[in-house]
């Protein structure tokens, strides 16, 4: 569990981030999950002496995007259910003229129940998943500790 850890915060502080109100608009251009796939390379590089390799970065970014993402779903679904009323979302779309009624049924049984929560699911954790291993090949780039000349065994040479 502790070699996830690094992951699991960062994909912590992405899901929690990105499905707060009006702080997760910052998010239209992916700004908490690079964030938060970089604080994942951040924290892992901090657990190791040796410079953190660039696999195992991405991986921890792709881990942390993909937790992330799921957290975001999940709560913007709750979110959805509770501060959008269906009488709302029924008014608004009834304000479309020539709609067919084929398509007024298709929406509204989009827009309840698991398959919001579905659709969200499937388009944002990959989307999440991927920006948050850029995220953390661009955490190498900053925190990357320096390799110690012959491989960090011991004092340098005099």
């Amino acid at each position: 569990m502790a070699r996830y850890q690094p992951a699991l915060l960062g994909g912590l502080f992405i899901g929690v981030l990105s499905v707060l109100p009006v702080i997760g608009w910052a998010n239209c251009c992916c700004l908490w999950v690079i964030l938060g796939g970089m604080l994942a390379t951040y924290l892992e590089q901090q657990n190791t002496p040796t410079p953190i390799e660039t696999s195992k970065a991405a991986v921890g970014g792709l881990i942390a995007g993909a937790i992330g993402g799921v957290i975001e779903a999940l709560g913007s679904a709750v979110m959805f259910n509770a501060l959008a009323p269906q009488d709302a979302m029924e008014q608004v779309l009834s304000t479309i003229p020539d709609m067919p009624p084929e398509t007024l049924d298709m929406i509204q049984s989009i827009m309840t129940g698991p398959n919001l929560l579905l659709i969200s699911l499937v388009l944002k954790v990959p989307l999440f998943a991927v920006f948050g291993m850029l995220g953390a090949l661009l955490g190498t780039v900053f925190f990357r500790k320096k390799a110690m000349p012959g491989g960090g065994a011991g004092p340098l040479p005099q």
